[in-house]
């Protein structure tokens, strides 16, 4: 069985950020980085499939020579080989231009199965693996909680709703699932795994070798124009009131009706 988990390189959760010069991105200049979190539990889900049933795990990122960190990651977790959409051209992209530069590496490798992480720790677009599914006309299911062994061409996963419900779905094979963080326990990446994947296949490749026009990826292919990121403003301050409490609760009433007129 062959299973790609595309993955993704942000920076860590408790890094310090700044907003790049052209008040449109983070500038990464010695920031660390690390796998998204969600799509760590989708290499997870993804090694744990292929070792119960037989078959590989191929890592799949997009991203620049920086991104090599999570490649070398990945692929001393267990990933087989990797591919590393590498080039300009698909820099600068939303979810729809990067499920499409995704989308024509995967069917270059006609897995069994797609996993992707639920949403990204940076952007947050929770469409990627959705838009993914859509191209390459599979089915899937999001929200992954649980993933049972395939059989018979199929595959029964559980998937998290709203209020504590859990739903059981089965969908034929190919498809496409995205996993929820906290699916497995993630493993380490033991000294014979990093040691080994420097033994393993990581393939560069740019548009024209997925078979994509360089104008539907990368920022030629946003659909979602990005106008501003920046830091949230200050716009008010708290204040403690002084006295005791029959004091402060009548301050507070007083304000309540005079300042924020809600009373």
């Amino acid at each position: 069985m062959k299973i790609v988990v595309c993955i993704k390189q942000v920076p860590e959760r408790d890094a310090r950020l700044r907003i790049a010069s052209d008040g449109k991105s983070v500038d990464t200049a010695g920031v660390a980085t690390e796998i998204n979190e969600s799509d760590q539990y989708a290499l997870e889900a993804g090694l744990r499939v292929a070792e119960k049933v037989g078959g590989e795990v191929v890592a799949l990122l997009l991203g620049p020579d920086a991104a090599e960190e999570a490649i070398r990651r990945a692929l001393a977790m267990g990933a087989a080989r990797a591919i590393h959409l590498n080039d300009a051209g698909f820099q600068g992209g939303d979810a729809s231009s990067a499920a499409k530069a995704l989308a024509a590496a995967v069917r270059q490798e006609s897995p069994d199965l797609v996993l992707t992480g639920l949403q990204s720790d940076d952007a947050g677009w929770s469409q990627t693996g959705v838009i993914l599914a859509q191209l390459l006309g599979w089915p899937s299911a999001t929200l992954i909680m649980e993933i049972e062994q395939p059989e018979d061409g199929r595959i029964k996963v559980k998937r998290e709703l709203e209020a504590g419900w859990f739903q059981w779905i089965t969908l034929p094979l190919p498809a496409v699932l995205t996993i929820q963080s906290g699916i497995y326990p993630v493993r380490y990446a033991t000294l014979k795994g990093i040691m080994g994947a420097k033994k393993k296949e990581m393939k560069k490749m740019g548009p024209a070798d997925v078979g994509v026009d360089g104008g539907q990826v990368g920022a030629a292919g946003r659909k979602v124009e990005l106008k501003r990121l920046y830091v949230p403003e200050k716009t008010a301050e708290a204040e403690i009131l002084e006295g005791d409490a029959a004091t402060a609760a009548a301050s507070l009433v007083d304000r309540l009706q005079k300042e924020a007129k809600v009373l």
